[in-house]
């Protein structure tokens, strides 16, 4: 009775690949064996025979020899690829990328990706990358890699066939909102996010951009709240957020941004089946924006880490959250390593906003809708102004200089040509406006 024997080997396998003594080793006294299993559903042993059948018949019939090793490994990457599409089986080499991906370098072209009918969509291109150069959007679907279909691919697939040596180059199929598919040439670079920007963009008003929430990015954004307010000499009139392209990251580093801008109050909090899963997270009394103004920009590509963010600031009326609908990854996963240097990524749980939002598949709604647009003067005024000849009598009033907008050597400021950061900074002019009156 081969089968039998097969499939009484397979049992003991299965049972203890998918025992709990890595989740729940930590969360209660290790009962005896007899006990521990008395609740639990026995084994389906007709889908067991099925398993073990199948494995037979592939070995037997496949086309090319194949190992018991590989046919196992497979079955795990299809128990965690059909759960969810944030769920995963790592190796060895998938394992030490995730591992790169949250501590800020690593190779690749630098997009976030999630699954959608079979196919492999766009969350984000990541700032300063193949990806965000080559002009890919959030939402972008990847029908081909290299000219071989994604359709029905897992995720880790695709990325593990994104990846390669940099310098070396990739061609994407991409189809853009339902448009025809067109080719995308990159070449692989070694990724280095820098996780935060600042900057001054108008007198009195400063700017924050966090690409991606990394291990350091909430020490970064206190940092940048400080050289802001120095290079500004006093207080800020107001601040903007930007969170947009954003694909999340770590939670911890979520949870300490959203701090930096809260006195008190539930910053997030999440619920799942283990005891361990349920975590809440709340600010601490001291605010290092000392109440700015503030306004956080969102759009389709901010997930994740970044929608906890922009949730907590707008169930505490915080600031004002701008731009379209968030993404909507209200799922929290966790890293489980196993033997071998592999290990298993995991949704666990899903996040609540303090409202008690859940913000899974739904997203976070801005308070203000302002769509991309591209800002385009209507005509350019070639001509010279007395400010733009050199050697020019100053102002006797003590008035600033006033150069021809198009004069050689203005420099360009982030809002001129991105048009929801330019409607921020408005409103944010608008509500100290209203204020003084």
């Amino acid at each position: 009775m081969p089968h039998l024997s097969r499939l009484t080997s397979l049992a003991l396998a299965i049972a203890l690949l998918g025992g709990a003594p890595v989740l729940h080793a930590d969360q209660a006294p290790i009962a005896p064996p007899p006990a521990a299993d008395q609740n639990a559903a026995p084994l389906p042993l007709d889908e067991l025979r099925t398993f073990a059948e199948v494995m037979d018949r592939i070995k037997a019939a496949y086309v090319e020899p194949v190992t018991d090793k590989e046919l196992l490994e497979n079955a795990i990457k299809g128990m965690l690829s059909n759960l969810d599409p944030h769920s995963a089986y790592l190796d060895p080499k998938a394992f030490a990328e995730l591992q790169e991906s949250t501590s800020g370098e690593f190779g690749g072209l630098g997009i976030e990706v999630g699954t959608e009918d079979g196919f492999i969509k766009v969350v984000s291109p990541i700032d300063d990358t193949p990806a965000s150069k080559a002009g890919i959007h959030p939402g972008d679907l990847i029908v081909k890699i290299d000219g071989k279909p994604t359709k029905g691919q897992s995720m880790m697939e695709a990325v593990e066939r994104m990846r390669g040596k940099a310098g070396s180059k990739i061609v994407l199929t991409l189809v853009r909102e339902g448009g025809k598919p067109f080719d995308v040439e990159l070449t692989r670079a070694v990724i280095k996010v820098t996780s935060v920007r600042s900057q001054m963009i108008d007198p009195g008003y400063g700017y924050i951009r966090v690409t991606q929430f990394q291990v350091n990015t909430g020490e970064e954004v206190g940092k940048a709240l400080n050289k802001l307010r120095k290079e500004n000499g006093k207080k800020l009139s107001g601040l903007v957020l930007d969170l947009r392209n954003n694909p999340g990251g770590v939670l911890q580093s979520a949870v300490e941004v959203a701090d930096h801008f809260l006195k008190k109050g539930l910053i997030v909090y999440t619920k799942g089946r283990i005891p361990n899963s349920e975590l809440r997270f709340s600010a601490d009394p001291l605010d290092a924006s000392e109440g700015v103004p503030l306004v956080v920009l969102i759009n389709g590509g901010s997930a994740s880490a970044s929608e906890i963010v922009a949730g907590a600031l707008q169930d505490h009326k915080r600031g004002i959250v701008m731009g379209t609908d968030s993404f909507g990854k209200g799922s929290v996963q966790t890293v489980l390593p196993l033997n071998n240097d592999r290990a298993l990524k995991i949704t666990t749980a899903l996040y609540f906003t303090p409202n008690g939002r859940s913000i899974q598949a739904q997203g976070i709604v801005p308070d203000v809708e302002v769509a991309r647009a591209k800002l385009t003067r209507e005509s350019d005024d070639p001509s010279l102004k007395e400010a733009d000849l050199q050697g020019h009598l100053g102002n006797g009033n003590g008035g600033a200089d006033r150069p021809s907008q198009g004069a050689p050597g203005k420099a360009a400021r982030p809002q001129d040509d991105d048009y929801q950061l330019s409607q921020a900074l408005n409103l944010l002019k608008g509500l100290n406006v209203t204020r003084a009156d």
